[in-house]
């Protein structure tokens, strides 16, 4: 390629990449990722691209979306671990980098496989290439699928996929969407009619599984108090301030009864062992005497070097009978630097002032809690990124009727990574037919239907109790019952088709 023309494409395919992060929360204009995705494809369908060049369009795409939509990486590395500015900065740029390389991949594989004339089968490589790119940055090292392009969709006409096939599979026909659009401008007026007409079956039968009842409601709502003590990040377990958390904590739970009182994670920033005994005692008595359950955020030491993030359950049970069972669900996906140190790193994450940096998973499956007829699932912070671990919960003899969250991304200040974990909760609800209960730190404390629309929150940085009746679901969505497994086997069969077809030409 000519290198007066390589300039605009690497400052066009960055630009589209940060238009790309404003179709995901706070601004929801997920449409625009027909503009983005769209001209992605359309820069790759240039006669003169090689292989090198589309790898460098799919880094420059990745590098403008993860570091506009991730930037709040940077607030925990510095303002919270204590990190100097340039390593912080430098530090979220090699993330981000690497992150882009999944989308540099995408657009390789499509560029080694697709016909050197854009044909009807050029957008459905395309979207087989994405989507497996967003797959494998939800899986590879533990995967991060934050802001994955499924995500964008909670509000738009594609989020009656979700049930069926998932947040990779609403990538999937985001990607084909955008890239029949733009293939249907490459091509002749009939082909371009047929591309748009493709356009319309596939918003058509979106529109229609959106109304398919997969979930039915079961047994009574329950009353749910989530609270938000908005305690900050730099006091948190700061030992100057280490009692304004539990007092807090203890004031908001004793205002009123519920059936589920929640807990953010970590809300009380004591080991489960170390707790004053007075103080669970008064938790343990407002319990019983309110027919209250509590679920609490609390890391629990299980031995020498061995400490887990959890949830405990306090259930209204008679005082006679303490000390009662440890009720407890551990946190199995862990996130790197924060909660456990990656083969290699321990010079890095020595660098900052992290607490409780590093614990031992949970098991995969972990029994819902049983409150009040219904059966709440936990699952903590980040978990609620990964949809295929969440249906977990789902799956058995008595599977979990209401989803709960405990996070605190405190560590992110006020950014929009608040807002986008929000919208992955609301993706999870989707996804599984459930109600998605936040309860957290600083926000987004929130109810989400099993519609995955936001019925109640509280403000960002407030300190409050959201007070609201939930009603439990059961039944199982396609995508609860098969997972990921239908969406990798259709681009399995779309990578193995382009390839014969790619063989077939070379014969």
């Amino acid at each position: 390629m000519k290198a007066g023309r390589t300039l605009p494409y690497a400052l066009f395919s960055p630009l589209l990449g940060v238009l790309h992060t404003a179709s995901f929360a706070p601004l929801h204009a997920w449409w625009l990722q027909v503009l983005t995705l769209g001209g992605l494809y359309w820069l790759l369908q240039q006669p003169s691209r090689t292989l090198k060049s589309a790898l460098c369009i799919g880094f420059a795409f990745g590098l403008g979306w993860f570091l506009s939509g991730t930037s709040w990486i940077y607030i925990s590395l510095h303002d919270y671990g204590g990190l100097p500015v340039w390593l912080a900065g430098l530090a979220t740029f090699l993330f981000c980098s690497v992150l882009a390389l999944l989308p540099a991949t995408a657009c390789l594989l499509f560029q080694r496989l697709r016909p050197p004339i854009p044909r009807w089968f050029s957008p459905l490589l395309f979207a087989a290439c994405w989507a497996l790119s967003e797959w494998l940055r939800g899986t590879v090292f533990t995967g991060f699928p934050w802001i994955s392009t499924g995500s964008a969709h909670t509000l738009g006409p594609l989020r009656g996929y979700a049930a069926a096939v998932g947040v990779y599979g609403v990538g999937f026909v985001a990607a084909l969407c955008a890239a029949l659009c733009a293939h249907a401008l490459l091509r002749s007026q009939r082909a371009g009619a047929a591309c748009m007409a493709v356009v319309l079956m596939l918003l058509a039968g979106a529109a229609a599984l959106d109304f398919v009842p997969f979930t039915q409601a079961t047994g009574k709502p329950i009353s749910v108090r989530l609270l938000q003590g908005n305690i900050p990040q730099d006091m948190k377990f700061d030992l100057q301030h280490f009692r304004a958390s539990f007092h807090t904590y203890g004031q908001l739970v004793s205002q009123q009864r519920a059936d589920l009182i929640a807990l953010p994670e970590t809300a009380l920033p004591q080991l489960w062992q170390e707790i004053d005994a007075d103080y669970l005692r008064g938790l343990r008595q407002f319990s019983s005497s309110t027919d209250s359950s509590l679920i609490i955020g609390v890391p629990i030491n299980d031995g020498p070097g061995r400490y887990t993030n959890s949830a405990v359950q306090i259930a209204p049970v008679a005082i006679a009978t303490y000390p009662a069972p440890l009720v407890r669900y551990d946190k199995s996906h862990l996130v790197p630097f924060g909660e456990f140190i990656p083969f290699g790193f321990r010079w890095f994450t020595d660098l900052m002032n992290i607490p409780l940096g590093d614990f031992t998973r949970g098991s995969t499956r972990q029994a819902p809690f049983e409150i009040a007829g219904q059966r709440i699932a936990v699952n903590i912070c980040y978990e609620d990124l990964f949809g295929e671990e969440i249906i977990r919960s789902l799956q058995g003899e008595r599977p979990a009727t209401i989803l709960l969250n405990l996070s605190n991304i405190a560590w992110f200040g006020d950014s929009i990574a608040l807002p986008q974990h929000l919208q992955a909760s609301q993706m999870r609800a989707l996804e599984s037919g459930r109600p998605m209960l936040r309860a957290t730190n600083t926000g987004t404390t929130a109810v989400i239907d099993p519609h995955g629309t936001v019925t109640a929150t509280l403000a960002p940085f407030t300190q409050g109790s959201l007070n609201a009746s939930v009603q439990g679901y059961a039944g199982l969505t396609p995508y609860a019952r098969w997972g990921n497994v239908p969406v990798l086997i259709l681009i399995g069969l779309v990578l193995l088709a382009s390839l014969l077809k790619q063989r077939q030409r070379r014969n």
